[in-house]
């Protein structure tokens, strides 16, 4: 993953695929510049690890964090169990290098931590050294006020986001159909000659 600046990732999420939170997270923390993580809502089980990539993580006031122990389905014989239960072992320990990296904390501490399945808000996780700080609330005059009307309307949204998409899939807008030069029910009647069969 290369790039060219410090990046912000968004974190609003329950969890998922280990192995997929794994790469992210590698991804991440191969990216050359600082990423600054701030976790909005939750980052629960396998988005906590992803969490844990980033050079500063910030979380709301009202935002929560969440790890445990990974998962599995397993069927099959007393073996296919030993097997399974080895290979979460192994994930567990995996998942443990990325909190121990982060927090600082003892693997013993990170194992307990799992075990009781430990639900952070932002104060605890700064305590625990999962996060860095609270994300601050936003003060007058810190942003920008947007261009334009303050007033909503659907249709300066809809071609504003028709704009951005065009802009971000290198599409050009369509030209605008000619005006008509006859009158408008010459022109009507043309139209609707063309849909006959």
């Amino acid at each position: 993953m290369s790039g060219n600046g410090n990046i912000t990732v968004w974190i609003n999420s329950p969890g998922g695929d280990c192995v997929a939170a794994a790469q992210i997270y590698n991804m991440l923390m191969d990216y050359p510049h600082d990423v600054t993580v701030k976790i909005d809502g939750i980052a629960a089980s396998a988005a906590s690890v992803i969490a844990m990539a980033g050079t500063k993580v910030l979380m709301s006031p009202v935002s929560t964090m969440m790890i445990h122990n990974p998962a599995t389905i397993a069927w099959g014989d007393a073996g296919e169990m030993e097997k399974a239960i080895a290979m979460l072992d192994a994930v567990k320990d995996s998942i443990i290098n990325a909190y121990e990296i982060k927090s600082g904390l003892s693997r013993a501490k990170l194992s307990h931590l799992m075990d009781s399945e430990t639900w952070m808000d932002a104060n605890k996780a700064v305590e625990l050294g999962f996060a860095d700080g609270i994300l601050p609330r936003a003060q007058a005059g810190d942003e920008a006020p947007p261009a334009g009307s303050m007033l909503y309307s659907p249709a300066a949204v809809v071609n504003s986001l028709m704009g951005k998409i065009a802009a971000k899939t290198h599409i050009s807008k369509p030209n605008p159909e000619p005006t008509p030069t006859g009158r408008s029910i010459d022109t009507l009647m043309e139209r609707l000659e063309l849909l006959k069969f």
